[in-house]
């Protein structure tokens, strides 16, 4: 595990499994970390596995990074930038981007805005990317996000409840993801036509969060989409997401 500098200032922690080929950046979904959404699911396992470099960033206020509990401290053009500024720092000029549900969005703008993208794998996302600019806010508001994350969580929808326990589950600063959501809550992507590289998304059958994920992949340019049993937190754990994902990223 190591640590780069930011440039506001934040130290961010990324881990590297050597291997071979174009490295593959992974980018978590909100509350999590590498552990949670990439090394106990078994991705990380599978891409070593197939031999590939793997590199996974913990984001902005989650895992071992820098936890700050200022909102203005997060936006998705920051975590964006904190990507790009990974690649720098390693010295990449050419990665596969990989990113599951906050990550995916924010996998999106980086691939929108970066060259050394040349291919693109989203997870845990769909429809709600077009109708909504980003989060799926016919399923979670991020209101219900940070209400679910206070101490007085009375009134939060189910679904945001669900991310509440997972923070617990992983220890994550409650503080911070309160900080994160309200950071977070706009509406980044207008349009995808910039997103030209082959991309994949892989979507959930039982997913709320990716709901409609064929208009997802059609209104990508170069888009493909396959679908693997699972809910928004099982999907990522499925055989066919490890199988469709490491064929892919060949």
């Amino acid at each position: 595990m190591t640590k780069f500098t930011t440039r506001d200032g934040l130290e961010l922690n990324y881990r590297v499994w050597e291997g071979e080929g174009v490295p593959v950046v992974l980018q978590h979904g909100v509350v999590a970390d590498t552990n949670a959404n990439w090394m106990s699911t078994g991705v990380v396992g599978a891409l070593q596995a197939a031999g590939r470099t793997v590199v996974s960033l913990d984001a902005r206020g989650h895992g071992r990074s820098a936890k700050p509990h200022d909102p203005a401290r997060y936006s998705w053009e920051l975590m964006a930038e904190d990507v790009r500024a990974l690649y720098d720092e390693l010295g990449f000029d050419r990665v596969v981007q990989v990113g599951y549900s906050m990550g995916a969005i924010i996998s999106l703008l980086v691939a929108a805005a970066d060259e050394r993208v040349e291919r693109l794998v989203i997870g845990g996302v769909g429809s709600g990317v077009l109708d909504c600019g980003g989060v799926d806010r016919r399923v979670v508001e991020l209101t219900d996000l940070q209400k679910a994350m206070s101490e007085d969580n009375e009134g939060a929808p189910s679904t945001a409840m669900m991310f509440r326990i997972l923070a617990d589950a992983v220890h994550a600063d409650r503080q911070a993801i309160q900080a994160v959501a309200t950071g977070l809550d706009a509406r980044p992507i207008s349009g995808l036509a910039e997103v030209t590289v082959p991309t994949l998304v892989l979507a959930g059958d039982n997913d709320p969060f990716a709901a409609e994920p064929e208009r997802l992949a059609d209104a990508l340019p170069d888009g493909t989409l396959t679908v693997v049993p699972g809910d928004h937190l099982m999907a990522v754990i499925a055989p066919d997401f490890h199988s469709a994902l490491v064929d892919f990223v060949k």
